[in-house]
């Protein structure tokens, strides 16, 4: 229609326009455009192969709208077998749409709501394992705890391990202290983090709809003057901006890894680091909207909170302190002593009289143990019978290499001697550097040398060093410079 507006020559509009010549002329003889001409088809153009039994499966599906065209399928193929093949599924599945479309049940409506600025926060977690991180070439599991502002969508997101109440309490004060500013309310899903399970009543039925907050969560809300709640339970769409937030999120930070080139970090600050700038340079096309929120919401007038959590733990006579149902190890001069255990969310911190007596990362799940060798090392080698049925035995191989050093010991010395053998090793690796203990052990191993205690001090010790000498300050003279500035003087 464009080109015969411009010169009315059939063929070549025809031509430009990549159809047959008779074509043409039907659609400008009609002055109609292709998709004008459509009619609706009324025929069918094979006949409907469930006619029979569809009055049989509508009335199924008045009872129980539910049921899938699947499920009605494959019980039509049980009831009739060789009636119905495979491929006549999908036909069944349009009918049953179109029947929901015309005469099903109504469903619900997600009703759009009109957000105030600086009214609320939502904050929700994902798991950010598609973005394949790593830390110094290990795979780095965690996720990322996002807050976002529904009116302007500015959005802030934190590295965390879990999503736990650590986790989003970091993630809480990273985002406000972005902002500068606090919100009216603070909104989350029914996660344990800011909730417990749901109330139930003396006969197991549900009391009600929401879960209580935590007090450690409550907590956090009244540091910062906000009033929390939650959504519904089952509900997440009322959670609706923070979660599609999270795609878009990840969609932009796996754009800029390609950029990068790479997806291995030095730590995880750095990655930290790198999600920053992202998000700044997204938030930065949000100014107009960022700004009317910033206008009415509460300046920030308060401190961080630590991101820890303190417990008074007794050490066992194990030499072992429980710290979230999880075991540690810490020096046996501490045994009965009570410690002062700072919990983070990546690790925990140990003091006694205020001195720090151990700073180990912290342990995920229930009943998991850390155990350091040199902590049990001296008991072990005046009870080296206790060795062979020790609990933590495997935590006193370090690595692969004590492992087969051990291994190798007891081929020539079995039992408490060889155990022992093996024990005074450990202790020199205690007493000295593991790396140059392990360096021994593996250059033995390679000579075909059986691994001695004997052997490693040599090696490792060697022979003691000279003591260093004394040295003589020599006397300076200055008369010295003052011969200099004269001569450049003259």
């Amino acid at each position: 229609m464009e080109q015969m507006s411009k010169h009315g020559r059939l063929g070549e509009a025809a031509m430009k326009s990549g159809m047959d010549r008779k074509t043409a002329r039907k659609y400008v003889t009609a002055g109609k455009l292709p998709s004008e001409m459509r009619t609706p088809r009324a025929w069918r153009t094979r006949s409907d192969p469930f006619e029979e039994d569809w009055p049989a499966l509508e009335a199924r599906l008045r009872e129980a709208p539910g049921l899938e065209a699947k499920t009605l399928f494959e019980q039509l193929q049980a009831e009739q077998p060789g009636r119905y093949d495979d491929g006549q599924l999908r036909t069944l599945q349009r009918r049953v749409r179109r029947w929901r479309a015309a005469k099903g049940p109504d469903q619900e409506v997600m009703l759009a709501q009109r957000h105030r600025p600086g009214e609320a926060a939502q904050t929700d977690f994902t798991s950010a394992a598609e973005l394949a991180i790593t830390i110094a070439g290990q795979v780095f599991a965690h996720m990322l705890c996002v807050l976002v502002l529904p009116y302007s969508n500015w959005q802030w997101a934190t590295v965390c391990l879990s999503e736990s109440l650590m986790g989003l309490r970091k993630g809480v004060q990273r985002a406000l202290f972005q902002l500068g500013r606090v919100p009216q309310y603070h909104q989350t899903d029914n996660s344990t983090a800011a909730t417990h399970r749901i109330p139930v009543d003396e006969k197991g039925y549900l009391e009600g709809r929401r879960r209580p907050f935590n007090e450690a969560y409550l907590a956090l809300m009244r540091h910062f003057g906000m009033t929390p709640r939650t959504t519904e339970v089952g509900a997440k769409e009322q959670n609706g901006d923070v979660e599609s937030g999270q795609g878009a999120l990840k969609r932009r930070l796996e754009q800029a890894l390609l950029i990068r080139g790479s997806r291995d970090f030095e730590s995880m600050d750095a990655w930290q680091a790198f999600i920053d700038e992202v998000q700044r340079k997204t938030n930065m096309r949000r100014g107009p909207r960022v700004a009317e929120e910033l206008r009415v919401m509460r300046e920030l007038d308060v401190a961080k909170l630590p991101e820890y959590v303190e417990e008074q733990t007794r050490v066992s006579e194990w030499s072992t302190i429980r710290v979230k149902y999880c075991a540690y190890s810490v020096p046996s001069r501490l045994i009965g002593e009570e410690l002062r255990v700072r919990v983070f969310e990546d690790r925990i911190e140990a003091y006694y009289a205020g001195e720090l007596e151990l700073s180990c990362e912290r342990l995920r799940g229930r009943n998991q143990h850390r155990i350091d060798y040199r902590h049990v090392i001296w008991s072990l080698v005046r009870k080296p019978g206790a060795f062979a049925r020790y609990v933590y035995r495997e935590e006193m191989f370090p690595s692969l290499v004590f492992r087969r050093a051990y291994d190798a010991i007891q081929v020539g010395c079995p039992g408490t001697k060889g155990d022992l053998e093996y024990l005074r090793i450990l202790h020199v690796a205690a007493s000295t550097l593991q790396a140059d203990v392990e360096t021994a052990l593996a250059g033995l191993l390679a000579a075909g040398q059986a691994p001695t205690s004997e052997r490693i001090k040599a090696l490792v010790i060697g022979e003691p060093r000279s003591a260093m000498p004394a040295l003589t300050a020599p006397d300076v003279d200055l008369r010295i410079y003052d011969a200099l500035l004269t001569q450049v003087a003259a």
